[in-house]
């Protein structure tokens, strides 16, 4: 028997032995083929923490939730919806909420909000088909916000600067014709004609028109006044007497980013601009443009993603993003109310929520479409673990692995293919237990002194490895 077993341990020691060679010559070939494929073009671009945590409920940061999708119920009662889930959206990690245009637009009832028309009426005035607007009234936006604030929970607005809607036909001196520029609001504020749209007698055009629409004109010093100068203009009034505590600025492509720039000294508060582009370069552009008062949602990022998760070539994230270059200027997402293009989301969500950049959850991806608990998961991991720079570790079609190099920091690993995959990588942790915070995995390995680890990943989905 004793032989028996001696000859059992002999023969699992010589396997332990091939194995540990096996892993060994694994181990190097891994190392170099990582070190081979790990190279990130964008690596070197010059980024910044600047105001990395300026929304922070956590190490890694705050999360932004889009709190609207189009064509919400109409009725007046969407407030109150979004009122009842601000204590559980604080739970999960939510640190703030992006709402929809709060004025009476031209369509009243019926619109989401981006065809302006009377920037002060909330829901209090009896024009364009309605007294409250389709979200609801004055009271319930302040009830709202009022909740918001008591969870700590920063409230973004909607801002349409680019155009409005509504207008009365009047005779036009600057085109010779009648033009639907004659705005009367019924809340007695930012009374508009043509000289207030373009062109007009200080300038033919700006940047941009919008399907259309009276192109509002931010070069007179009249509309200046009413949008950021005046106590009682626009800003002043949607921050002082609202409570709103920063702007999703719509449209930026319409105007130049002077006009952001000029708004958020008057009025501060935090700003993200939508400037829809998928070049990362004109990106950074713009957001200089604001003289970097104001961030910009990561388009570049976006359609990188599309292609990686959706056309299965993981490769593509290593391309130029908005956040490569300037990570405390961006803000990143999985889809919104305009675009929503992406199929493989709980990819896409892993990878904004562990890499660098302001995140976004969309309403209905949280709500109605994916998995809450995931994505709650995520979201902890965000907040808790996600800190630091970051070096892009592996890429091929079927495999990403990036680290985060912060305190605690991450390893994460996304896999597109239909098997399980293991790698060795490089950590910032030597000698330590380590585990995936996603339980897709329920290993425990312990770093070599070296740092390097095997992790593993199941199919179609993602591990997030830190300090056990």
């Amino acid at each position: 028997m004793k032989r028996i077993i001696a000859q059992l341990f002999n023969g699992l020691l010589l396997m332990a032995i091939i194995a540990s060679c096996s892993d060994d010559t694994k181990l190097e070939e891994q190392r170099k083929h990582s070190n081979k494929k790990a190279t990130d073009p964008f690596s070197d671009v010059t980024r910044t923490d600047e105001n990395i945590n300026e929304r922070n409920p956590g190490p890694g940061g705050g999360i932004i939730m889009q709190a609207f999708y189009w064509d919400v119920p109409a009725g007046g009662t969407w407030y109150q919806t979004i009122e009842s889930k601000i204590s559980d959206w604080d739970a999960a990690g939510v640190s703030a909420i992006w709402l929809p245009p709060v004025s009476k637009a031209m369509n009243g009832p019926n619109s989401m909000g981006y065809d302006p028309f009377d920037y002060f009426d909330f829901g209090d005035y009896d024009q364009q088909g309605s007294v409250e607007t389709r979200f609801g009234s004055r009271t319930e936006l302040e009830s709202l916000i009022n909740t918001a604030h008591q969870y700590d929970i920063e409230v973004y607005a909607d801002i349409v600067l680019n155009h409005n809607s509504g207008g009365d036909l009047e005779a036009n001196p600057f085109t010779g014709t009648d033009t639907y520029t004659d705005y009367n609001p019924a809340s007695g504020k930012f009374y508009r004609s043509a000289s207030d749209f373009h062109p007009n007698a200080v300038v033919g055009s700006d940047e941009g028109v919008f399907g259309g629409f009276p192109d509002l004109s931010h070069s007179t010093s009249y509309v200046q006044d009413w949008l950021w100068n005046r106590s009682d203009g626009v800003g002043k009034y949607y921050r002082d007497e609202l409570g709103f505590d920063g702007w999703r600025f719509d449209y930026v492509k319409g105007f130049g980013g002077w006009v952001v720039r000029e708004w958020m000294n008057n009025v501060g508060g935090f700003a993200v601009g939508e400037y829809w582009d998928g070049n990362a370069q004109l990106l950074q552009d713009w957001v200089n443009s604001t003289n970097r008062t104001a961030s910009a949602f990561d388009f570049a990022c976006y359609y990188r993603m599309d292609e990686a998760f959706d056309g299965n070539d993981l490769t593509k994230l290593q391309g130029d993003m908005l956040w490569k270059r300037d990570a405390a200027k961006a803000v990143t997402f999985v889809t919104n109310h305009d675009t929503d293009e992406i199929w493989d989301k709980m990819h896409a969500y892993a990878y904004i929520f562990t890499h660098e950049g302001y995140p976004t959850l969309f309403y209905q991806d949280y709500e109605e479409w994916l998995d809450q608990d995931k994505l709650d998961n995520l979201m902890w991991i965000h907040r808790n673990l996600a800190t630091g720079g970051t070096d892009i570790l592996y890429a091929d079609n079927d495999e990403y692995v990036a680290r985060r190099n912060g305190n605690p920091g991450i390893v994460v690993y996304l896999n597109d293919s239909n098997q399980w995959l293991e790698r060795w990588v490089p950590t910032n942790w030597g000698n330590s237990v380590i585990k995936d915070y996603t339980g897709n995995s329920n290993w425990e390995p312990t770093t070599q002194n070296d740092q390097w680890v095997k992790i593993q990943c199941p199919p179609n989905s993602y591990t997030v490895w830190s300090l056990k």
